[in-house]
């Protein structure tokens, strides 16, 4: 260890052994855990440094940057202008307490962004002590040997020692845009980044190939990290909802400027005090804030990520979460999200027959369950030998559980022949790897070349159609024979059969070769037939129809055979009849060369087979074209166009390249399109729960405007205060407004059709509620203070103290009762509701009351809020007339006048 030098200047010009004996690292073995342990501590964690999180004191600053804050400033200035001192202060108060309020909801919303940043870190292949193992990125340290793959996302600076046809994406870093090829050849020192091609850099991807190599940089010692060092990271744009929400605080300030305006120069004429009208103006300019409505908004988004991510789904951007609710396609993949990604081989066809298998790899025996045995013949051996080393997956054993690491499809062989009494790692010594050709979307074939004493063979599998178009030979009953056109035919015609049955077949093939052979997949001899299953997932046939139900269409992409995609599409549902059409991929022109006809057909198709990643690109666009909004699930590197492309790009989190990951919207973390479901359900939840609480706002804020309106044109002796408008908005407007923020959803919210994209929060239906809602409070407010006088003052001469006390109380629990008319459901029973059910809901409204009841036990609140101790009659009155803006805002409810 302590001839360790690093960091290394130059790692490119170094030769393999050179840069191997400078990082003090066996090629072979890797590190041992003493050795990462004490390089952990000499050289610090894989990561680079971050921006500097934003310090809670300028959190709590910055919630008095908005338009909303600055019209209460000009309210305060002018209260202690006219030297209402009292009034002033007050509102001072109120813009710290709603500040305060303001940064714990920041300050929680980014701890939960923050956590969810934790659940999306990436892990890395690295070999150590002999083991290819993952581990965090965070964890490499100088010296590990990384192992990668196509798609494998690059998480530090390594030399390659060892690579297989390997390109490398490199345009974040260089900004050259077509993929490098990578080679182990030693450089110059003065060699060009974008030249150094037997380096791997952090921030890049690779697309094609494997690759070993040897880390020579982590984390700020990389080339990412010393750019990063240089750039301040650009801060996060806001989402569409916050400046929809922005857009329309800045139109509701307009319009109360308006009416400010409106009824301060009537007053004039009408020979009113300027000081009053002042005041009227202060307290119309307060009622038309809805201080809460931004804050609560961004917690209502964070906190709906979070509770996804308790439902396996990690949403990366809070603007996903508003597409979500919109989404009516999903385009999904089937392997692993509609079936259980628990890929075994059933059968084996070669030119001995066909036989049918049961694995048992806990027990490690496999059970032969057809007539046919060919278990001893020499085409089995070759199909349990190419498995094992046409295959880039593992499968260790620790404490006799089986880890499997790699591609589902490939560690399925490999459990096939690990039940065939095959130890993985001796056999891949015994016939070491020489050369490969990694299977790649395009060609739909894998073949490496390996070496067995004192010649060389290669060994292949792939895609039926592609795999027997490189084949000249077949093997039947121990024999080499021609592999004519006939026979061609025969094995794609049972390669059909087995596919409409749902198996998944892999072709197998092999040659002899020597060491020098360059062209791997020509002239091969056909094996045969490995049939695999992977069962569906057993809830995702709910799942489907619950998307039915909910106006969203499944449309099944997948890379399988026609045949087989159909078969699984109509034991799923997706297809509901035999003469429902699947779409090939050969089938599918470019799009730029698509017809207004095949178009149609696109859309209206719900199953493509054989498809290629290009073709999904292809798919989204025409989709979105026709005024779609388009889910695309993708899990390999060539699908992250179409993730990027679609509105909503979901990857998988079990078996999805980090590239995937990477680019997508949201991640799966068990690959299930259940998870799918419940995240659109959660989109949907959260955005309606958005729009009850900003419908909540608006109608308590526009009936506080209605009231002194009023009050101001009537001329009447009683109205409501500044200072008591403050205190509304703050006890009875941001408790209950965040209870509707968490509110579960109705049951009826997957039964109702996808919300268009460009439909404003608050549409003209909600509107028209909003100002219905504010009317009937309004009017039973005034209506309370008026009933008072005339029946229960009526000796008396008007007195604007209990009128104005009896309008303050009134209104608050107008407003608390309010909060059970924000149901979206209106076919089930008042107590039956999504609304009423929300505990949260009643907590808030029993904490109001507790603040309201109290606001009379304590002198300097209840002399600065002008409070009176109201008698049994007044009470009755208070509760009777808001109760009534209840019942008669459920009646019109009910009766559909209003949402």
């Amino acid at each position: 260890m302590s001839n360790i030098k690093y960091p290394i200047d130059s790692p490119h010009s170094f030769s393999k052994e050179e840069i191997s004996k400078e990082l003090s690292t066996d090629f072979e073995k890797g590190l041992s855990e003493s050795e990462v342990s004490e390089r952990q501590n000499l050289f610090g964690k894989n990561n680079i440094e971050q921006k500097k999180k934003k310090h809670p004191v300028l959190i709590f600053l910055s919630q008095f940057a908005s338009p909303m804050v600055y019209m209460l400033l000009v309210a305060a200035g002018l209260s202690f202008f006219f030297k209402e001192w009292l009034e002033g202060y007050a509102i001072l108060l109120v813009i710290l307490i709603n500040a305060l309020i303001g940064f714990f909801m920041e300050y929680q919303a980014e701890r939960s962004m923050e956590a969810l940043k934790k659940m999306t870190q990436v892990n890395a292949k690295v070999i150590r002590d002999s083991k290819l193992i993952e581990i965090p990125s965070s964890e490499i340290v100088p010296g590990d040997i990384l192992f990668l793959e196509a798609g494998d996302m690059i998480l530090a600076d390594a030399r390659i020692f060892n690579t297989s046809q390997a390109q490398a994406d490199e345009s974040a870093l260089t900004g050259e845009s077509m993929p490098v090829e990578k080679e182990e050849k030693n450089l110059e020192k003065d060699t060009s980044l974008a030249e150094r091609v037997n380096m791997l850099y952090k921030g890049t991807f690779l697309t094609k190939g494997n690759v070993k190599a040897l880390v020579s940089g982590t984390g700020m010692q990389t080339e990412f990290g010393k750019i990063a060092s240089m750039v301040e990271a650009a801060d996060q744009s806001v989402t569409p909802l916050e400046k929809k929400l922005q857009e329309f605080s800045k139109k509701l300030i307009m319009i109360t400027i308006a009416l400010v305006v409106i009824i301060f120069i009537t007053g004039l004429l009408s020979g009113d005090k300027v000081l009053e009208l002042l005041e009227t103006s202060i307290a119309l300019a307060v009622a038309a804030i809805p201080e809460g409505l931004a804050i609560v908004a961004t917690l209502a988004l964070a906190q709906g990520m979070m509770k996804m991510a308790k439902h396996n789904v990690l949403v990366k951007k809070l603007e996903a979460v508003e597409t979500l609710g919109g989404t009516n396609i999903i385009c999904t993949d089937k392997t692993g999200t509609l079936t259980q990604n628990i890929i075994e081989v059933s059968t084996i066809a070669t030119g001995e027959g066909t036989m049918e298998i049961k694995l048992n790899p806990s027990a490690r025996k496999m059970e032969i369950i057809s007539k046919d045995n060919f278990s001893e013949s020499k085409s089995f051996q070759l199909i349990k030998q190419i498995a094992v080393l046409c295959n880039t997956a593992e499968l260790a054993i620790n404490n006799n559980e089986l880890k499997e690491v790699g591609d589902p499809l490939e560690t399925g062989l490999l459990k096939f022949a690990y039940c065939n009494q095959i130890d993985i790692i001796p056999y891949r010594n015994q016939f070491p790897k020489i050369k490969e050709e990694p299977f790649s979307s395009e060609t739909r074939i894998m073949a490496t070349l390996h070496k067995a004493d004192s010649k060389s063979f290669v060994a292949a599998k792939g895609a039926v159609e592609e795999l027997i178009k490189c084949c000249s030979s077949i093997l039947e009953k121990e024999e080499v024979k021609t592999f004519d056109e006939a026979l061609k035919t025969k094995w794609k015609n049972d390669s059909e059969k087995f596919s409409a049955a749902g198996w998944r077949i892999i072709a197998m093939a092999y040659k002899d070769a020597d060491e020098s052979t360059t062209d791997l997949t020509s002239n091969l001899v056909f094996v045969g037939l490995t049939g695999m299953l992977d069962p569906l997932r057993e809830e995702v046939f709910a799942a489907i129809q619950e998307c039915k139900s909910a106006g969203i269409k499944v449309v099944m992409i997948t890379g399988d055979h026609p045949a087989t995609a159909k078969n699984i599409a109509m034991k799923l549902g997706l297809l509901e009849s035999e003469n429902e059409i699947v779409i090939h991929g050969k089938e599918m022109n470019d799009y730029e060369n698509l017809s207004s006809e095949e178009k149609k057909r696109w859309t209206a198709a719900k199953v493509f087979a054989r498809v290629s990643p290009k073709q999904k690109l292809d798919l989204v666009a025409v989709l979105q074209e026709d005024k779609s909004v388009v889910g695309m699930t993708g899990d390999g590197v060539n699908d992250a166009p179409a993730l990027k492309k679609s509105d909503i790009g979901i990857a998988m989190g079990l078996r999805g390249t980090q590239v995937a990951q990477e680019v997508a919207d949201m991640i799966l973390k068990d690959d299930s399109f259940t998870s799918i479901v419940i995240a659109i359900k959660q989109g949907r939840i959260i955005f309606e729960n958005i729009r009850k609480f900003v419908v909540f706002l608006l109608s308590c804020n526009i009936s506080e405007l209605l009231i002194v309106f009023v009050a101001s044109v009537f001329n009447f002796h009683f109205s409501l205060f500044a200072l008591q408008i403050l205190y509304i908005n703050l006890v009875t407007d941001v408790l209950p407004a965040l209870a509707l923020g968490v509110t579960e959803g109705s049951d009826s919210i997957m039964k109702q059709p996808p919300r268009n994209s460009n439909e404003p929060i608050i549409d003209r239906q909600r509107w028209k509620s909003i100002f219905v809602y504010s009317t009937v409070m309004a009017a039973c407010t005034l209506g309370a203070a008026l009933f008072a006088h005339s029946t229960m003052h009526t000796s008396k001469a008007w007195n604007p103290e209990l009128c104005n006390n009896i309008l303050f109380i009134t209104l608050i629990l107008c407003q608390l009762w309010h909060v059970l008319n924000m149901t979206t459901d209106n076919s089930k029973s008042f107590f039956k509701s999504d609304v009423f059910r929300n505990k949260y809901v009643w907590y808030a409204t029993v904490i109001c009351l507790v603040i309201t009841i109290g606001a009379y036990f304590v002198p300097p609140v209840a002399k600065v809020l002008s409070l009176i101790p109201p008698s049994w009659q007044d009470l009755s009155i208070m509760f009777g007339f808001s109760l009534l803006s209840l019942v008669i805002n459920q009646i019109l409810k009910r009766t559909k006048i209003i949402l």
